[in-house]
């Protein structure tokens, strides 16, 4: 597996820098969820870095409908409404949950992709999977979902911000 454009190229930088800003941003931001604590600036980075994350994923070069572009919409399709619950309905009733949830949603796409590179970018791995078919590959998204659905579970039962 070939990158559409090497990890030099200033705008595949641009677009790794986000996408792991958005990452370290959203672990903070789901820490936060799991105290009940609201935690705006961090919520503010990790939200926008995720949907600049998102745009700029289209903005590759590629033919035809790719995994990629899957896993971009269905980021956008989560991101909707959970930037609506936190903005528009600053988590008010059922709000709260679905913002809880489309930030955890989002975080996990975030960290699916970054599974996904690794697998393709680091040699070691790379070799355990090379075609990301291979149970390796497998288990560690496997796991990674698993943990993703209990600490979403968990967020949605703790996030109850005072004032919401």
């Amino acid at each position: 597996m070939q990158p559409v454009l090497p990890l030099t190229h200033p705008f595949t930088l641009f677009h790794v820098v986000l996408s792991l800003v958005a990452i370290v941003a959203g672990l903070v931001v789901a820490k936060g969820l799991l105290a009940s604590q609201r935690m705006p600036g961090w919520t503010t980075l990790f939200l926008w870095t995720t949907v600049a994350t998102t745009l700029t994923g289209f903005l590759f070069p590629f033919r035809g409908f790719t995994p990629a572009i899957g896993t971009g919409i269905v980021s956008a399709l989560v991101l909707v409404p959970t930037l609506y619950a936190l903005y528009a309905r600053r988590w008010a009733g059922a709000w709260r949950w679905i913002y809880v949830a489309g930030a955890m949603i989002s975080l996990y796409l975030n960290v699916f992709v970054l599974v996904v590179q690794l697998f393709a970018k680091v040699p070691p791995l790379h070799a355990l999977a090379p075609m990301q078919a291979e149970p390796p590959f497998a288990i560690a998204q496997g796991v990674v979902l698993l943990v993703f659905v209990a600490l979403t579970i968990v967020a949605v039962r703790r996030f109850r911000p005072s004032g919401a």
